[in-house]
């Protein structure tokens, strides 16, 4: 009995200790972001990542950022043209990557050419309505704030000025996603390191544009001419477009994302306002990271990976056959409808254990 029993306290004691290694009561000591050094961080558009180490390399950094708002318009689909509100001219904005423990330094710009008051909301952020009540920049005017990353996983970000300026504004395009990652990088199932060989950023705009009386889709010359009956379509609840990456075919053929047979891919997927669900067709995640959180144990072995409005969800896969595999939402309509499909292609050898067409198509005997 005893041989039995005392094993049994062990391994309680190990959990209990694993259990005991972090609170998400715990605040990092404070440090002073003047004495430490300063990263200026490039953008790049979507659905690529900027230049970042998995893990970090020494202590805490202050990781700059400059966002810059473009009001203007896009063709969205071929029938449609559309005041776009945007950070950095790309529908999702760029996203920024930092890690656990570092500050961010982001320096919002509001050019005089544009028309309208713009401002920033970091979800990964602590206080002033995630940094929204301090930027809030008119035409030709810019703010910097700096606030700590203190939770590890991916967040979003967006513009929220105000009442009905919120939706008008995350719809119209300024939503993105900063990704924080653990200083000793992600950890899979098994709380084994874990790298990736490539990472895309994906995310899911819902679009409410207004049409005319002859079921056109109506074009404005200022962005706020088409406020009020944006509004209009909002009160719907149901959306004119939905779109991967602002645009249809933003991830389709030449515009697609790639990865060779083996190689783990992070895909870090959004969605600012309506709910989404992700899905791989040909593939699935084989880990996910609900709720967006890094420092919660992954999920394994995923079909479709929800992400609800107004968050973000990193999932994970080592791909394993060659080809091109949809990336959609399973929402079916959402995908084929109205176009919230990319594509991923994928080098490499075949793998017939894993499924080989064993008859071809041919006339029933």
């Amino acid at each position: 009995m005893k041989a039995r029993i005392i094993p049994f306290f062990l391994v309680t004691a190990s959990i209990l200790s694993c259990n005991q290694q972090y609170s998400v009561f715990e605040d990092p000591d404070p440090l002073d972001p003047d004495k430490l050094p300063h990263v200026q961080q490039a953008m790049v558009p979507p659905p690529a990542l900027p230049e970042h180490d998995q893990v970090a390399k020494d202590g805490p950094v202050v990781v700059e950022v400059t966002l810059k708002v473009e009001e203007k318009k896009m063709k969205i689909d071929p029938n449609t043209t559309f005041w776009t509100l945007t950070f950095n001219g790309s529908v999702p904005a760029p996203i920024i990557v930092a890690h656990e423990g570092d500050y961010v330094q982001v320096t919002l710009v509001n050019p005089k050419t544009n028309r309208m008051m713009h401002n920033l909301d970091f979800h990964a952020a602590t206080g002033y309505m995630g940094g929204g009540d301090l930027t809030e920049v008119a035409p030709g005017q810019e703010a910097t704030i700096r606030f700590r990353v203190t939770k590890p996983g991916v967040f979003v970000y967006h513009c929220a000025p105000g009442g009905a300026m919120v939706p008008i504004h995350v719809t119209s395009g300024m939503n993105g996603v900063i990704m924080v990652l653990p200083r000793g990088g992600l950890r899979d199932e098994h709380g084994k390191q874990l790298h990736y060989d490539r990472a895309y950023y994906v995310v899911e705009q819902d679009y409410y544009v207004p049409k005319d009386d002859q079921g056109n889709y109506k074009e404005y010359d200022t962005p706020a001419e088409g406020f009020a009956d944006m509004i209009q379509v909002m009160r719907t609840l149901t959306p004119t477009h939905i779109m991967l990456n602002g645009k249809a075919g933003a991830l389709m053929h030449e515009q697609a994302m790639i990865a060779d047979v083996g190689e783990k891919v992070l895909f870090i997927t959004a969605s600012c306002n309506i709910d989404a669900r992700f899905h791989l067709i040909g593939g699935h995640a084989d880990l996910v990271w609900n709720g967006g959180s890094f420092h919660d144990r992954p999920a394994t072995n995923q079909e479709t990976w929800g992400v609800p409005g107004g968050s973000a969800v990193a999932a994970l896969y080592r791909f394993r056959q060659p080809g091109t595999y949809a990336f959609v939402d399973h929402d079916l309509i959402k995908a084929f409808v109205f176009n919230a499909v990319g594509q991923v292609k994928v080098g490499g050898p075949a793998n017939e254990d894993l499924m080989k067409q064993v008859s071809p198509p041919h006339p029933i005997p």
